[in-house]
């Protein structure tokens, strides 16, 4: 840039309790525009940037609030501060010293924003805290003596006041002239006496009546600020109510209508028998398919914009149903060989069950003539080849570690797994279970009814509400079904690898269904590794790097691919239902051919909080765009919620690849709980609102393996998440097998688990007030303070972005190997 940056800047004054910076600086807009002048203001904890200093009081382009920011230096004149995924600025000074002056004031005003909001919870939390009935009557008892003795004092001075004006009147009335010396003296006596008793019992008030006031003053705020809360509450309470007594009486009308076309129905069709014309709906729908197609078409009377449903002949079913036979024998062939693999390592057949839970609901069949299924398209297009041979598929459970590929600059080791060989390692025996979960009972509704409205992890939580498991765990778990990414990078198809890709995404939700429990928040710089290439084939470790905001950070690697991401998030309940909006994105690279994709997580709802049986729902849009070589490509799915008044299967999930001529060349159905099928698409017609595929056969290329059927009675945990908390020697320190409070749960000793609990919270507390009060020393005397550093993970730009996310640093196996931790901090 050739332009001289004129920077103005109003440094923030000596002895401010509000730190305050104004100028302009150049902030990163997009690749045509790239950097451009803007004018910004940090005041109050919150970085605002206008356009000129005229819009101040009027349009404000975008702010980001501190006490949760991300402030990353790039270079000697370029930060970037962001707020975990929804806000970024990528800044440019003049010079290095007007690039340390900005950070520096943004490093204090962060502290100073953390330390306000923490003191706000410290005070919402003695505002919150349920007064137990000896406290209330220890406060009114309190008061009860000090009033009591505000009236002795009384008493005692209208005594001493009559005393002395009875006194006072006799000297009065006295004749000096007639009366000797003695007396005179005598009766000034008396006053003197008289008026030292009123005095003290004067002062004696007066102290009884500050103590009083000052007492009843504290109390007073105190009581207060709860009852404004306790109002709040009666007042959210009445809501929910209100809600919920509108959707009972919508049920019940509902359900009267459903009773009411029952009868209209069976009416009908006793009529239609006696006619001897009897033409089903399905039949009726598929009427006009042509032979040996599969056609999707938009229903005339669906609303949802971009749905299609599907046409298929006789003769097709015929077709299908011989294509189902030979993917059962194709299952059979792996299930062969994954019984091989669990007797090898000692595992139940039970840990692996590949049959459907029947009592839940069910994805769509293969092929079925009679299924009619909504698939998301819109305006989108992408290509895809053919399924690969059974030879190929089976990879994920017989081959061993991959041949490196060209090697990624982020994974140790090319694009083989280090460590790793192809002959078969010696697999490891692990538990399949963990202790049944105890029957403590507690009142849900007792601990949520103050939390209306708060983020989640500002909730204190007893253990009770946990599963044994952190959230650097429950992370891990995304990669049960890692097998898809080993299809995935023998794919030629840049489309069909997409479409595996896609399958994989949406298999992480597999196990939310039945999973209500709370994972442990990781504590700042808590770890967890997860090796487990002897037998499934990869490897993951993953930190906790953030505080504020809340940030973990995770790196996987695979046979040929490797796949990382950076997850926090946001939320809020609501008294009905608990809302999970992730934020930070997820990636997955195959170093082969280079191809690399990334999106984002979908929404999580926690429903029935207060009544009821607790059950979760993903929904939401999402998009898994391609990069590097793979960038022009793009997977859109679509996760419909869940509804009580539609007779489609729930928890459906339907989707398009589409090639970089925006046309769509795979279709993707079925349920995030239970399987998911692709079918090619040969081609396309209709309007662009409402487009018909062509399509070849359905595959299913993923169905969930089902947890043991007794999990109910241990955290409905499948045979992955009962091993991830296994000791096993040689882990950080700071691992999460470590963590006490967690293995107390495991065992069943709660109590503990919640002293433990609060104790580590305590710790950690400390050392974060600790920091704070360093960086804000340094900032006061204009010092710059290094930011918290994770040991196993650094801030970098993602290539093909203009993303900051956490990387790992490739060396945390190594360390391992020769068990070297003293980075690891003291956090247990």
């Amino acid at each position: 840039m050739t332009d001289v940056l004129v920077v103005k800047v109003v440094a923030p004054e000596e002895n401010d309790n509000d730190p305050e910076m104004k100028g302009w600086l150049l902030k990163w807009t997009n690749y045509l525009k790239g950097y451009q002048k803007r004018w910004f203001v940090l005041s109050k904890g919150v970085l605002s940037y206008y356009r000129n200093q005229a819009e101040m009081n009027h349009t404000c382009r975008g702010t980001i609030s501190l006490h949760g920011a991300l402030i990353h230096t790039v270079d000697s004149c370029t930060f970037v501060v962001s707020n975990g995924g929804t806000q970024t600025f990528h800044i440019k000074t003049a010079n290095e010293v007007e690039r340390q002056s900005w950070v520096t004031a943004l490093e204090l005003a962060k502290v100073k924003a953390i330390r306000a909001m923490e003191s706000e919870e410290e005070e919402e939390k003695e505002t919150l805290h349920v007064v137990p009935s000896q406290e209330i009557t220890a406060v009114v008892r309190d008061l009860t003596e000090r009033l009591e003795s505000l009236r002795t004092c009384y008493d005692l001075i209208t005594k001493h006041g009559v005393a002395l004006q009875g006194a006072l009147a006799e000297l009065k009335s006295m004749n000096i002239m007639s009366s000797d010396e003695d007396t005179i003296v005598g009766r000034i006596k008396i006053v003197n006496e008289r008026a030292t008793l009123f005095r003290i019992t004067s002062n004696a008030m007066i102290n009884a009546c500050n103590d009083y006031l000052r007492s009843a003053e504290s109390q007073g705020h105190k009581w207060s600020k709860a009852l404004q809360h306790e109002r709040e509450n009666r007042e959210r309470l009445e809501e929910i109510v209100e809600q919920l007594a509108k959707q009972h009486t919508q049920l019940e009308q509902a359900a009267h209508r459903v009773q009411q076309n029952k009868l209209a129905m069976n009416t009908q069709q006793v009529l239609e028998i006696d006619c001897g014309a009897v033409v089903s709906d399905d039949e009726i729908e598929f009427f006009d398919a042509e032979d040996d197609k599969v056609i999707y078409q938009r229903p005339a009377d669906d609303h949802d914009d971009g749905a299609f449903i599907l046409k298929m002949s006789d003769t097709k079913q015929q077709q299908t149903q011989t294509s189902s036979s030979s993917t059962s024998s194709f299952s059979s062939e792996i299930d062969d060989n994954a019984h091989k693999m669990r007797k090898s390592c000692g595992l139940d057949d039970k840990g692996y069950v590949d049959s459907p839970d029947p009592n839940s609901p069910k994805g769509s069949g293969h092929g079925n003539a009679a299924d009619n299924e909504d698939n998301s398209a819109g305006n989108n297009a992408g290509a895809v080849g053919n399924l690969r041979s059974s030879q190929n598929s089976e990879i994920s459970l017989n081959s061993g570690a991959g041949a490196g590929g060209t090697g990624d600059p982020r994974r140790p080791g090319g694009g083989e797994i280090s460590g790793a060989s192809n002959s078969r390692q010696a697999i490891r025996k692990r538990r399949t279970r963990v202790p049944d979960k105890p029957n403590y009972p507690l009142n849900l509704w007792s601990i949520m009814k103050n939390c209306i409205g708060k983020e989640l992890s500002k909730i204190p939580m007893p253990v009770n509400f946990n599963e044994p498991l952190s959230m650097l765990q429950r992370l891990t778990e995304d990669y049960e079904y890692a097998e898809l990414l080993d299809q995935a990078a023998e794919c030629i198809d840049e489309c069909e690898q997409l479409a595996y890709v896609a399958a994989f995404s949406i298999s992480a939700y597999s196990t939310t269904t039945t999973r209500t429990g709370k994972p442990f928040n990781p504590l700042l710089g808590e770890t967890f590794e997860c090796d487990r290439t002897d037998d499934l084939g990869w490897r993951c470790i993953a930190e906790q790097v953030s505080h504020h905001p809340p940030m973990a950070a995770t790196c996987c690697e695979g046979r040929n691919w490797v796949s990382w991401q950076e997850f926090t998030m946001t939320s809020k309940f609501r008294g009905k239902y608990l809302q999970i909006i992730p934020l930070g994105a997820a990636y997955v690279l195959f170093p082969k051919t280079n191809h690399k994709y990334t999106w984002h997580k979908v929404t999580t709802t926690v429903n029935n909080i207060i009544v009821g049986k607790l059950w979760v729902d993903q929904h939401g849009d999402t998009e898994i765009v391609g990069l590097n070589s793979s960038s022009g490509i793009k997977c859109v799915l679509k996760y419909i919620p869940y509804s009580y008044f539609s007779r489609e299967t729930q928890r459906r999930v339907k989707g398009v690849v589409i090639d970089r001529n925006n046309k769509v060349k795979w279709v993707i159905r079925g349920t995030w709980d239970s399987q998911i099928e692709i079918a090619k698409v040969r081609s396309t017609s209709g309007p662009p609102d409402s487009p018909e595929y062509e399509t070849g056969l359905y595959k299913t290329i993923w169905e969930r393996r089902m947890p043991p059927s007794d999990s109910e009675k241990y955290y409905n945990f499948s045979v992955l998440a009962a091993q991830l908390n296994e000791m096993e020697e040689g882990v950080a320190p700071t691992d999460s097998r470590h963590r006490p409070d967690q293995r107390l749960m495991e065992v069943g000793k709660w109590d503990e688990s919640n002293h433990e609990k609060l104790r580590l919270e305590e710790k950690q507390r400390e050392k974060r007030k600790q920091r704070e009060e360093e960086a804000e020393a340094a900032a006061s005397r204009g010092e710059p303070f290094p930011p918290y550093q994770p040991v196993w993970f650094s801030q970098q730009r993602e290539e093909g972005t203009d993303n900051i996310v956490h990387i790992h640093t490739g060396n945390y196996w190594e360390h391992k190997k020769r068990q070297d931790w003293f980075k690891c901090p003291d956090i247990f």
